[in-house]
Formats: structure tokens, C-alpha cells, sequence
């Protein structure tokens, strides 16, 4: 690490006036010298420990011994130390001049907007560090606006972690504003905060000019309507975004087809998360006007949502009759499915293997979806197959059977099928219901979805 000396951060300690009466001014907080003044000097240098021991004595605040045993390392963690907005004083007179931690974890230290002043002061001069969380720190307005100044010249912080810190819609316009033509952030996080209606117009409008970001989370917020229109008009000629986490927002019907609508034309996309909305199977069906086409996303969360087995049927069909999906990841693991989900899940599996749906299901559909392969099992075992157990019901060669001929033989035959399994096999094989089973057209498909 870089030496520094009683540098004018530290001078800045030294003034008489009392620490805690101190206010951060429109003037650098930690620097009153010149750089060339520093470089001109001829005392010996500080270590950095020594440095940071020295500035919290001055600012009457407890030393951070987590620090001080991580001097050297690239990731420093100091979530939940109870820093304080003078502790982040200390900490920004340590880093000024650090070139070894590349990612700074501060989450949860109540340094409010002054705290943060001082470490965006810190970061004017470190250009180190490029990750940076500062979630549940009481930022409120004030330092959403702290931060939007230093976004606006930032040329090395990539990712930034805001969440939990009471940022409204005025807070998102601050956002917005510095993020419209931004091309460094690459991730941001702006997760459980009160965003609505006017706070998604502003972020749709920065995501329809920000040529940067990649990995976005709105989770948490209250986007929805007007908000979340916006998202999806932005989200339509954005051209950088992967990962979009819009979870616990309010997106129902009309949120679902516009964003259906926008995953007609992106093109980068990879990773939706819609969990705990309000994604019901109508929704659904809408956003499946997108995903009919759509030929990026991999990976579509939509667990907690009121959505029911024929919803999860809709997704499953409109995935598999889409031929240029890449969908790989599907969650609906709070769903339960029905039998039919079931089988076709199995039938898609033989064409993508690589397919991983996450769904519920009863005990009684496995049973249920397994009465095929228990009948093809049971009869390959008396070297028969389920083409010649028909045949041998049909004695005029109709190629039919009627539905009860064919309860009869199995109950005679005693397949090991309950009840329910029985029935269910029989409404399989008559899917129009008329009594009757077709064994010429209607069994060829059944039989080649069946696996033993």
C-alpha cells in the first residue's frame, strides 16, 4: 500500500473547532493542500494503520479492528461495524491514497449523507476501489444527491449497492439524470427503496440512454403502471442490460404486456426475476406474447406469484413451440403443476436436456404421470406391448376400444394400478372423452413420450 503523511486530511482533523460541530461544505471535506504541495514534501511518511488510528483519536470514534486487519487485502468488508458518520471520516482519511482494495463493503454503518460526503471525497482521490455498497445507511434524499454529483464524473466504480436507503421518486430523478449517457457502472443497486410511478418514468428514461449498465435491481419498490411502462419502454432499445430484478414490485396484467411487448425487441437480456408480483396466469399469458419470439433470456423467476397450474402450462407450451428460446432456468417452484405440465416438461427435456423448471407438484399428479410407464413396464415384462394389448381387445380390427373393455382388462390383467392411476390412463388415452380409445393415431404420440 501507498504511505501517506499528516497530509491536509489530517490537518483538517487538527482545527480546534469540535469535531461533531464540523459540516461538511461545498469544498472538499478532507483536502485543503495541493497535490503538488504533497509531493513536495520532505517528512517522513505515515503508515496507513498509524494514519487511521490517529484520525478516529481525533474524531472521538472506536478504530474498526476488522479494518486493521485487512489492511492488505482487495475486498473489505465492514458491514454492520456501526461506523458512523465520523468513522467514515477516519476510514476515508486511511483510503485516500490506497491502491490494493478494489471492493468496499460498508452496508448498514448509519453514516447518513455526511458519512457518505466523505467517502465520495475519498473516492475524487482513490481511484482503487471500483465496487462499493453502501445499502441501509439512511442516505434518504440528500445523499442520493451526494452520490448523483459523483456519478456524473466517475470514470472507475463499476458496481454500486444503494439498497434500503428511503430513496423516493425525487432520489430517482438524481439517478437518472447522472446515469442517462453512463457507459462505466456496470451494476446497480437500487433494491428496497420507495420508487413509483414518476421514479420508474425517470429510470425508464435513463435505461432507454445509459450504453453501461448491466445488472440492475429494482426489487422491493412500489413500480408499477406508469413506472413500469416506463421500465419496459426503456428496457425495448436498451442495449447493454442482462439481469433485470423487478421482484416484490406490483406488476400485474398491464405491466406483463408491456414488458411482454419489450421482450419482442430486446436482444441482451438474460435474466428477468418477476417474483412476488402480481403475475397471475392472465399476466402470464401477455408476457408470453415476448417470450413467443424472444431468443436471449436463459433464466425467468416467477415464484410468489398468484399463478396456477394453467398458467404454468401456457409458459411451458409457449418455451417449447418457440424453437430459438434459450430459456435454461425456470422458476415456479411455488406453483403446483398439473399432469399434463408434467408429461410435456418430460417431452421438452428430451429436445433440451438442459432445461431446469423448478415447480411444485401433488403426490397424486407423480403418481399419476408414472400409470404409463407402469402399463408399458408391466406388459414388456409378459413381452407384450401396449399396441398388442389393445389388439387383443379388438377382435373386429376397428382399430377401437371402448373405455370400459379396456377397465375391464386391466383390472383382469391386474396391472399394479390404483383407482385413480386407471382412470387417469384412460383419460389419457381418450382425451376427447367419448368413451371410446383410437389406438391407431391417439397412441403413437403418448407412447413416444414414455420413458422406462
Amino acid at each position: 500500500m501507498d504511505q501517506c503523511g499528516e497530509d491536509s486530511v489530517a490537518l483538517h482533523l487538527n482545527e480546534e473547532q469540535p469535531e461533531e460541530e464540523q459540516q461538511p461544505s461545498n469544498q472538499s471535506v478532507l483536502a485543503t493542500a495541493s497535490q503538488d504541495q504533497m509531493e513536495d514534501r520532505e517528512e517522513p511518511t505515515q503508515g496507513q494503520e498509524e494514519l487511521y488510528l490517529q484520525a478516529c483519536q481525533r474524531a472521538g470514534v472506536i478504530p474498526v479492528s476488522s479494518f486493521l486487519r485487512h489492511l492488505d487485502e482487495a475486498n473489505l468488508n465492514l458491514n454492520h461495524y456501526g461506523v458512523g458518520p465520523l468513522g467514515a471520516k477516519a476510514l476515508a482519511i486511511a483510503l485516500q491514497h490506497d491502491n490494493v482494495v478494489t471492493n468496499l463493503e460498508l452496508e448498514d454503518n448509519a453514516l447518513e449523507a455526511k458519512g457518505t460526503r466523505y467517502l465520495i471525497e475519498m473516492l475524487q482521490i482513490n481511484f482503487t476501489i471500483q465496487s462499493l455498497n453502501l445499502s441501509n445507511n439512511q442516505l434518504n434524499l440528500e445523499g442520493a444527491e451526494i452520490f448523483s454529483k459523483m456519478l456524473s464524473d466517475n470514470y472507475y466504480i463499476q458496481s454500486i449497492k444503494l439498497s434500503g436507503n428511503d430513496f423516493d421518486d425525487s432520489a430517482a430523478k438524481y439517478f437518472a439524470d447522472a446515469l442517462k449517457g453512463d457507459y462505466v457502472v456496470k451494476e446497480l443497486d437500487l433494491s428496497h427503496n420507495r420508487f413509483c410511478d414518476v421514479g420508474g418514468e425517470h429510470l425508464g428514461q435513463m435505461l432507454a440512454t445509459n450504453v453501461g449498465i448491466e445488472v440492475l435491481n429494482l426489487s422491493w419498490n412500489h413500480l408499477r403502471m406508469r413506472g413500469a411502462m416506463a421500465l419496459s419502454a426503456g428496457l425495448k432499445v436498451n442495449s447493454t442490460l442482462q439481469q433485470l430484478q423487478l421482484s416484490c414490485n406490483g406488476f400485474g396484467h398491464i405491466e406483463a404486456e408491456s414488458l411482454g411487448q419489450a421482450l419482442k425487441l430486446n436482444r441482451t437480456l438474460v435474466l428477468l426475476d418477476l417474483s412476488g408480483n402480481r403475475m397471475d396466469d392472465e399476466a402470464v399469458t401477455l408476457l408470453c406474447q415476448g417470450l413467443a419470439t424472444n431468443d436471449t433470456l436463459r433464466v425467468l423467476k416467477l415464484s410468489q406469484n398468484p399463478l396456477t397450474s394453467i398458467g404454468a402450462l401456457t409458459l411451458l407450451k409457449t418455451v417449447t413451440k418457440n424453437m430459438k428460446s434459450a430459456l435454461e432456468e425456470i422458476d415456479i417452484s411455488t406453483v403446483f403443476v398439473c399432469e399434463a405440465f408434467v408429461e410435456l416438461l418430460e417431452e421438452a427435456r428430451q429436445r433440451r436436456p438442459a432445461l431446469d423448471v423448478r415447480y411444485s407438484v401433488m403426490s397424486s399428479v407423480t403418481r399419476n404421470v408414472s400409470a404409463l410407464q407402469i402399463f408399458k413396464k408391466f406388459l414388456e415384462e409378459r413381452n407384450e406391448s401396449i399396441m398388442d394389448f389393445f389388439k387383443s381387445l379388438d377382435k373386429e380390427g376397428t382399430m377401437r376400444v371402448s373405455t370400459s373393455a379396456f377397465r375391464r382388462a386391466v383390472k383382469a390383467a391386474d396391472v399394479p394400478l390404483n383407482q385413480r392411476q386407471l382412470e387417469w390412463l384412460i383419460r389419457r388415452f381418450d382425451e376427447s372423452c367419448t368413451a371410446t380409445i383410437i389406438y391407431s393415431s391417439s397412441l403413437n404420440p403418448i407412447l413416444s413420450s414414455v420413458t422406462t
